[in-house]
């Protein structure tokens, strides 16, 4: 079965992050592919790896890194601290991982040290989600305050940081998130299905339709997660 996280449903109560997340992904890795040839990939917190088939055909070696037992990562280690030498990866991905370690500022320097010259740090990570300890759970971010994460423990000749979906998205993801769990308890959870995919319908064609609703330095803007694009002197 085809993991969900690579072609989001609508219906799914976390689209706001999932869906942009791989269209984002899907873009980067072409447009790295474009700047550096084929590139070496390593994987922080990588999970199942379920992003690896869209870096495939443009990579050269994709490694797994996880700070647990995990049967599919080649090599064991946190954020904090990865087992391998400095310049040692063109892309290194971190996605929705900073909001769980113990402390993104090391983490943040790991991913300069490992990353090679003229290569780059994909990395998302959120502004706005409920609790959700995997294994913990201790960290959000503004787009300012994300910026001066990575520009303050690095060297980076340039930081992008862009909200993965607008405003409207967030809310309506907030909404989705918790109708689905009281209609889940309620052991009627299919009823929320249909409710959810067409508040994500709704959002998306709003976010849309106002740049005002996008734009991170607008205040009084929620955004659910954030994409960052950190790239290091050649």
């Amino acid at each position: 079965m085809a993991d969900p996280r690579l072609d989001p449903p609508y219906s799914m109560p976390t689209y706001a992050v999932r869906g942009p997340l791989v269209r984002w992904l899907t873009d980067e890795a072409k447009r790295a592919h474009t700047d550096l040839g084929r590139y070496r990939v390593l994987d922080v917190g990588c999970g199942v790896k379920p992003y690896e088939p869209l870096f495939a055909r443009y990579s050269e070696e994709y490694v797994g890194v996880d700070p647990v037992d995990n049967p599919l990562a080649e090599l064991r280690g946190s954020v904090e601290s990865l087992p391998v030498a400095d310049g040692s990866f063109d892309l290194v991905l971190c996605n929705q991982v900073l909001e769980h370690c113990n402390d993104p500022v090391l983490g943040v320097h790991e991913l300069n040290r490992v990353t090679a010259p003229g290569g780059r740090v994909l990395a998302s990570t959120h502004g706005v989600m409920p609790y959700h300890p995997a294994p913990t759970d201790y960290w959000r971010w503004t787009h300012s305050g994300l910026a001066k994460l990575f520009w303050d423990n690095g060297a980076w000749s340039s930081v992008r940081v862009t909200p993965a979906s607008g405003t409207t998205a967030c809310l309506g993801m907030v909404f989705s998130l918790y109708l689905d769990l009281a209609l889940r308890r309620a052991r009627v959870g299919w009823i929320a299905r249909p409710i959810v995919t067409g508040v994500n319908h709704l959002a998306e064609a709003v976010d849309a339709r106002s740049a005002r609703l996008r734009e991170p330095a607008q205040p009084g803007t929620l955004f659910a997660n954030f994409h960052v694009v950190a790239e290091v002197p050649k």
